[in-house]
């Protein structure tokens, strides 16, 4: 298992549980995790934000085995949230607007399936949840011109921490790569 930093880099909060009580968390990938978790941790009421991996065949893959293409597993976020302060349905639309969940095994530049759309529930109301959200979003993305959303919807995996340098990267280097611009559609609810 990889050693992280225990503080998140830019708020000073945890990033393993336990986390304080009426705390909820989301698991996303949707293409380079650098930018995806920066969009994340600059929401008011999130808690905290990691990188990582999931939804692969391997134990504790490293960037370099996820890079390779080997391991299935695609680069995600966790994203920790205070219920108190902000909900599911404004995080996915940051999820939904962030990036172009049309676009298969990719983001921009960003190629292969490490990078793909995908999103983990973890009961069935968070699962109805984001299926409503993706229909809604379906419907704004195809008045756009837009094809089908290919954004995988999966019961909660094991999530596995990536590297401590990948941690709040664009924190640590701010002039750093960043490839997610999403489709310029807003998410507007029902």
């Amino acid at each position: 298992m990889l050693k992280i930093a225990e503080n998140h880099f830019v708020n000073g909060n945890k990033v393993k549980p336990p986390y304080p009580d009426y705390h909820n968390r989301l698991i996303v990938g949707m293409g380079c995790f650098w930018g995806a978790e920066r969009m994340f941790w600059q929401q008011e009421g999130v808690y905290s934000t990691s990188v990582g991996y999931a939804a692969g065949k391997t134990i504790d893959p490293t960037y370099r085995e996820v890079c390779s293409g080997t391991t299935d597993h695609a680069e995600v976020v966790l994203v920790v949230y205070d219920t108190d302060i902000t909900n599911l349905d404004s995080l996915l639309s940051i999820f939904w607007e962030g990036h172009d969940p049309t676009q298969f095994m990719r983001q921009g530049n960003d190629v292969g399936s490490q990078y793909r759309s995908i999103i983990f529930y973890d009961n069935d109301e968070m699962y109805e949840k984001i299926k409503c959200s993706r229909d809604q979003y379906q419907k704004e993305l195809s008045n756009a011109g837009y094809g089908n959303i290919v954004t995988e919807i999966r019961a909660t995996e094991e999530f596995f921490y990536a590297e401590d340098y990948h941690q709040q990267y664009l924190a640590k280097n701010p002039g750093g790569y960043c490839g997610l611009g999403g489709t310029g559609v807003k998410c507007s609810p029902d």
